[in-house]
């Protein structure tokens, strides 16, 4: 191995070391019975039982889900359209002014967008709770299947469509027998990417929510201010665990399509 590789190397798990170690003390100090985050005194399971005890928390949990659910499928479906109406644009620069748009919204800071959508969820009546944490999940989420799902939209070759079309497919059926199986790989990214930003958002949902409805990130929030608690770190490693399996899921799909489109089996 020569010396380049090897800082590279030295570098990478320097790196990992420093955002994985937060996490892996986190998780190491909710088995402690001690009830501190220093002197591991014995190995419990108390703090992820009150985790299971509190009522209270699964119906957050099922709150986060479903909007998660929810709002990372319909920001796919529209994402797909999006990055389809970007890609149709005719002109170059109409393209990369609605591409510009879109990164804006993934760039700009949370805290503006939160914001900006409290200020427009009032001026609309609209109150806040599930109808505008959803809506704002959806806002943010829809740019980020967009730049997903566009370099799939990039590579597949004009020829393809032409040869449907010649073939007498209708526009129906090309965008469902053509287009889609060939970004399929990226739709799933999308899905993927969004829904992990929905289960961790923070800074938008705390500015939405409302009426009693609540988030696990804003829920965490709320109890740490109060003081230290080790079933907060077994809250956080459990969303750690599930986020780890959303992500290993994606993995799998996405070697799946890559050993389908090797081996040429029809999807």
């Amino acid at each position: 191995m020569s010396a380049s590789r090897r800082w590279q190397s030295a570098y990478l798990i320097v790196v990992f070391a420093v955002l994985y170690a937060p996490i892996a003390y986190m998780i190491f100090y909710s088995f402690n019975s001690g009830g501190t985050m220093h002197g591991f005194e014995g190995f419990t399971l108390e703090y992820y039982g009150e985790v299971f005890r509190d009522g209270r928390l699964l119906i957050i949990v099922l709150n986060t889900v479903v909007i998660a659910l929810l709002s990372s499928t319909i920001s796919t479906i529209l994402g797909v359209i999006g990055a389809l109406a970007i890609m149709r644009t005719r002109t170059r620069r109409s393209r990369n002014a609605l591409l510009s748009m879109n990164n804006v919204l993934i760039v700009s800071p949370d805290v503006i967008i939160g914001a900006s959508l409290l200020v427009m969820f009032t001026m609309a009546g609209i109150r806040l709770g599930f109808t505008s944490v959803l809506l704002s999940h959806i806002a943010f989420s829809v740019p980020i299947v967009v730049l997903m799902v566009l370099p799939k939209l990039q590579e597949m070759s004009p020829t393809l469509i032409d040869a449907a079309r010649d073939l007498g497919a209708s526009g129906w059926q090309v965008l469902s027998r053509v287009v889609v199986p060939f970004i399929k790989p990226g739709i799933f990214a999308g899905f993927f990417m969004a829904l992990t930003y929905s289960l961790d958002d923070f800074a938008v949902t705390f500015f939405v929510t409302g009426n009693g409805f609540t988030t696990l990130s804003v829920e965490i929030y709320s109890r740490a201010r109060q003081g230290v608690s080790l079933s907060i770190n077994a809250l956080s490693a459990l969303i750690f665990l599930f986020t780890l399996l959303i992500v290993l899921g994606y993995y799998v799909l996405n070697r799946r399509s890559a050993k389908r489109l090797g081996t040429g089996v029809p999807r």
